[in-house]
């Protein structure tokens, strides 16, 4: 092979990664590379670059065999021309050669990833017999997030709540296609959700904290920015606070950073995935809070599980 040539490598489309990466699987892959003692604080952030239209953002990492790289783009003015506002692919690398493995459609990845992350903080922190699920949202992340929960919860109620009538009918309808008892749903189905969980770009707060159960699980996934929060005082105050990691939570979880700010929380009160895996946190005498932002070593983590699972 002449040194000016590449490895052929394997495109991975986002139909291939919706069918060799299951969503348990994905949640169980999380799970063991944390249980194998991978520690999220030696992680590389996620680095963003300022573009004319838009922006890069670069999230890289490396872990066992393997290292990867997700590149996105982030486009604002792109859902104006029909076109996704997020684009992007993850390149899989030979940790030992740096030789590239394959090229994955990234934004499938990350439509399996993020809420896989979400349903192993579920799995932890949820009751045994917890069956209410409330999503805040209508996107594409509201959907899959449903499809998680219900990988590690037997859910037997899933209501949605969304600002467009028109867009959460058509959601609760695809819902109900696949064999979920979905519904529209309101802020008032916070007080008897068992697990609610905020998959929007809202960037106040979604619903009155005081409303939630004790016992019940909130999951917070739909920002990455200090300034933004899905939920509010009342909760941060009542709820066991989850965050993946402390450092990366503090620069990029604004429901934590405003927290803290507030002195509703002190930083140490923050307890991360790590610590969720290897000890048992569930409580049931106040509610979970469980806030992620997304991390470079959750995407190569999933896109190992799938490179892994292709046949051939």
């Amino acid at each position: 092979m002449s040194e000016l040539s590449t490895p052929d490598i394997r495109t991975v489309n986002a139909e291939q990664v919706l069918a060799h990466l299951p969503m348990r699987a994905a949640v169980d892959a999380l799970k063991q590379a944390l249980a194998q003692g991978f520690d999220p604080s030696r992680a590389h952030p996620r680095t963003s670059a300022e573009l004319n239209r838009g922006e890069f953002l670069m999230m890289p990492s490396e872990n066992g065999d393997y290292a990867g790289v997700k590149i996105l783009t982030v486009a604002p003015e792109n859902p104006q021309r029909g076109l996704p506002k997020i684009q992007g692919q993850y390149l899989l690398f030979d940790s030992e050669t740096m030789a590239p493995l394959a090229l994955i459609d990234g934004v499938a990845l990350t439509a399996i990833r993020t809420p896989a992350v979400s349903a192993l903080g579920v799995d932890i922190l949820a009751a045994p017999d917890a069956t209410d699920l409330l999503v805040f949202g209508t996107g594409p992340q509201a959907e899959y997030h449903v499809r998680a929960v219900a990988a590690v919860r037997e859910i037997s109620r899933v209501g949605i709540v969304g600002r467009s009538g028109n867009k959460t009918d058509r959601l609760v309808a695809a819902l109900n296609s696949e064999g979920f008892n979905a519904r529209a749903a309101s802020e008032d189905d916070v007080a008897s959700a068992d697990i609610i969980t905020c998959c929007t770009s809202a960037s106040e707060p979604l619903f009155d904290g005081d409303s939630v159960q004790d016992g019940a699980v909130v999951v917070a996934m739909g920002s990455h920015s200090p300034d933004a929060r899905e939920t509010d005082d009342a909760l941060a105050r009542r709820a066991a606070f989850y965050v993946e990691d402390v450092d990366t939570a503090m620069r990029e979880a604004g429901d934590a950073v405003i927290a803290v700010k507030r002195h509703l929380i002190r930083e140490n009160d923050l307890r991360d995935l790590s610590t969720m895996v290897t000890e048992d946190r569930r409580t049931t005498a106040r509610p979970a809070l469980f806030k992620t932002v997304g991390m470079g070593w959750e995407d190569l983590v999933t896109a190992k599980a799938l490179f892994e699972n292709l046949p051939g």
